[in-house]
């Protein structure tokens, strides 16, 4: 029987990431405890008990239950805060595996918040438009949506089944993501135009084209007085994703049944890539690109069709995120960009841009926007600290990849000297 061995499973390429990535989060997190540690102790009004209360958030948020008579923190299972995560989750995990699948190309993908953008419009202008119902009459949760919607003409038409409407409304974003991934891909593809500059320019692009489409679309949100800047949640149309149980075990949150989506896109990417011809393909033509042409592969091709399945990835984020019907969408978008398509990058970096480790890199991003949450909630100190956290773990992260990168190089010139 074979002996195990530490040195032989430290030499495993995956550990080495693993255990790179868990070194990142426990500095990362001590940095946390340091800078609240220190800003609590030279703060007038703060001091050491509140520096400390806000320590035990940063590394125990997720299971705060509040404080209690007495004003201490209580600590517990808390089912809201926990389906709260999955469902801000949900889209990291997406971008995430946008980012890690075009980073095993060779590119990077730097496009995620337009493909983000693009297929939250699709998806929302399907969902919104197409009515739905069980008869001839549309169903609609309030008489005010029912007379906006006469007012857009699409009353009596015919309707459509909800689990129909969402299905080609969560296609529609898909495709709409993968267009918008194309385009850089194509541009890097046949005229060699770097994609990174090429994904800045049509963030922006998308960031205008939203605004501008949503600003004609009468789907603003008229019901409400204070919610002009928004779309209607997916809900008014009685489209929204199933909760598949979920909200039966974690009440009170947010959860929808995407985030079991999103575990599964997650495991299909995984098989792609390490299973098939096909991932091996676009892996190979991220090494050497001129070397994969040699062996017979369509370079070019790959780039747009990588390309194309991380904008599609993205776009499939945004779908699953709106179609929850949680939120509203702020559609005077041409200002800014969604910052959940940068927040891909770190959590692909994080997960050594493994789609199996972007799950749980994407759960641990989202539990730290939740401790961010609860320690401005409940201390003095503000949510951005675990900003601080988070830029932390993505340098380390960075380091950690060269200081993998210059040991295997090391390792390979010792093997070649023998």
């Amino acid at each position: 029987m074979k002996k195990f061995s530490i040195g032989e499973l430290y030499r495993k390429p995956g550990f080495k990431a693993v255990l790179a990535s868990l070194i990142s989060i426990v500095i990362g997190l001590l940095v946390g405890a340091i800078v609240i540690l220190v800003s609590g102790l030279t703060s007038k009004g703060l001091g050491g008990k509140t520096a400390w209360e806000g320590i035990q958030l940063i590394f125990g948020g997720l299971f705060s239950t509040g404080r209690n008579a007495s004003g201490a923190l209580t600590f517990g299972f808390n089912p809201q805060l926990m389906g709260n995560m999955l469902f801000r989750a949900m889209p990291l995990i997406m971008t995430g595996l946008s980012v890690a699948l075009a980073q095993k190309t060779g590119l990077f993908n730097i496009g995620a918040p337009g493909q983000y953008l693009m297929g939250t419009a699709a998806t929302l202008l399907i969902a919104l438009y197409l009515p739905t119902g069980t008869g001839e009459k549309l169903q609609y949760v309030s008489g005010a949506w029912a007379t906006h919607m006469e007012a857009l003409g699409i009353v009596g038409q015919t309707t459509y089944p909800a689990w129909l409407v969402w299905t080609l409304a969560f296609m529609g974003g898909v495709l709409a993501g993968a267009l918008w991934g194309a385009i850089p891909g194509m541009l890097k593809a046949l005229l060699n135009i770097n994609e990174v500059l090429a994904c800045i320019m049509t963030n922006w692009i998308a960031a205008n084209l939203v605004t501008w489409v949503f600003d004609i679309a009468n789907l603003k949100n008229i019901v409400e007085n204070t919610k002009m800047g928004y779309i209607y949640k997916t809900t008014f149309n009685g489209v929204q994703t199933s909760k598949l149980g979920l909200d039966k075990l974690l009440p009170g949150s947010q959860v929808s049944g995407g985030i079991l989506i999103a575990i599964l896109f997650a495991i299909l990417v995984y098989i792609v890539m390490n299973k098939t011809t096909f991932g091996y393909e676009l892996k190979a033509c991220g090494s050497n690109r001129f070397a994969a042409r040699y062996a017979g592969i369509r370079d070019k091709r790959s780039i747009v069709v990588s390309m194309a399945l991380a904008g599609a990835l993205a776009g499939a984020g945004a779908a699953l995120y709106y179609l929850a019907g949680n939120t509203e969408f702020y559609w005077e978008t041409s200002q800014s960009l969604p910052a959940v398509g940068f927040n891909g990058i770190p959590v692909a970096l994080l997960a050594a841009n493994n789609p199996i480790g972007v799950i749980f890199s994407g759960l641990f991003m989202s539990m730290l926007e939740i401790c961010g949450q609860k320690l401005k909630d409940l201390t003095a100190f503000n949510e951005y600290i675990t900003d601080v956290i988070i830029a932390v773990i993505v340098y380390l992260s960075a380091f950690a990849m060269l200081i993998r990168m210059l040991l295997n190089k090391k390792k390979a010139s010792k093997e070649a000297l023998k």
